[in-house]
């Protein structure tokens, strides 16, 4: 299974705005919940079918309305419908491959990103795709499978902690919005932490394992960075669009997400700086290491080179060698071999060959 490309193979040939499920099915059932709430009062209720949504749109000042599992097109349809949410955007909410982005309207704001955590099994990064559509007084949150994500969002709400209970509903998308940078910025912390411990091994012991430490480490840093490059572009956008839905009492909490989102980004970008000169420094070594070895063996070649033809000389098969018949011959010419290879290893130390 490819994380890194959603293949759009079912999407081919069929006509803009009908919505397809693109993606790999992780949950079996949908489920449907609401919480509706205002300064004083919430209520928490989990629905079976979409039409039990319509008893409660007009009881409650602020409502959001949280789906898990995309699978179910014919319930998206009935959602759209109920909601009169354009064709185009339940299409990029049943693509769970669709590129994070910002689509601001008259009278809606429609996000789409990447949720990421750590796969504990694995040991990898996966990435779920959140959707989120705002409107005057109504969040819907889409999620590809049932998760704790966003429960200390819940906790506040049922706990009146925080501003979340008398801000407008706009502010409960900057909560959630700002829960997933958070997470982001808390991932690449633990992922940074793994990328700093790799220099003292690769200094200590560059082997195998360590390459492909760094290799893997890449890797899961691409996958990161595919993730939060787009998000950050899009979530940009809530400074450059100009809409009702966001009052200016808010908008400074839109701005902090970005500076939020761009601290995730150059922890990316740093992490990928130290991993490519983690991969050099563990190179070097290597060569390092290998041109040691080379070193070594050529001194020992080069030592041999002499004591070869000294022995080759008193190795051939001529009878008058002048000291052949000598008595200490033998003795003398072991002398001579250790000589050479004193007075070299000498030259080479005074050269600090080795």
């Amino acid at each position: 299974m490819t994380r890194f490309i959603t293949k759009q193979k079912h999407t081919k040939h069929v006509i803009p705005g009908n919505p397809i499920f693109v993606g790999n099915q992780k949950e079996e059932n949908t489920r449907i919940r609401l919480i509706g709430y205002d300064t004083n009062t919430i209520v928490e209720v989990e629905l079976q079918t979409v039409s039990e949504l319509s008893g409660y749109l007009n009881k409650y000042e602020k409502i959001w309305i949280n789906i898990d599992g995309l699978h179910d097109v014919k319930l998206l349809g009935e959602v759209g419908k109920l909601f009169t949410i354009h064709t185009l955007v339940l299409e990029d909410i049943a693509n769970t491959g669709q590129r994070p982005k910002v689509d601001i309207g008259e009278d809606y704001i429609f996000t789409s990103i990447k949720m990421m955590f750590l796969d504990e099994k694995i040991h990898r990064l996966e990435a779920e795709q959140i959707s989120m559509y705002l409107t005057k007084n109504i969040l819907i949150t889409f999620q590809e499978k049932q998760g704790d994500i966003f429960e200390p969002i819940r906790e506040r709400l049922r706990n009146k902690k925080g501003r979340v209970r008398n801000y407008n509903i706009t502010y409960l998308k900057y909560c959630l919005l700002d829960l997933i940078v958070d997470n982001y910025n808390f991932l690449m912390e633990t992922f940074g932490e793994k990328v700093e411990d790799l220099e003292d091994k690769i200094l200590l012991e560059p082997n195998k394992d360590i390459l492909a430490e760094i290799n893997k480490n890449k890797i899961e840093l691409n996958y990161f960075r595919k993730a939060i490059r787009p998000a950050r572009e899009a979530i940009s956008n809530f400074k450059d669009f100009k809409t009702d839905l966001i009052s200016k009492k808010e908008q400074p909490f839109f701005n902090d997400l970005q500076d939020l989102i761009q601290r995730s980004y150059d922890l990316v970008e740093n992490y990928k700086n130290m991993l490519s000169e983690q991969l050099t420094v563990y190179s070097t070594n290597v060569n390092n290491r290998l041109n040691d070895i080379m070193k070594i063996l050529t001194i020992f070649s080069v030592i041999f080179i002499p004591i070869t033809f000294v022995a080759g000389i008193y190795g051939t098969n001529f009878e008058y060698i002048p000291e052949l018949k000598y008595r200490y011959g033998y003795f003398t010419m072991l002398g001579v071999i250790l000589l050479i290879v004193l007075t070299m290893l000498g030259y080479f130390k005074h050269k600090k060959w080795f």
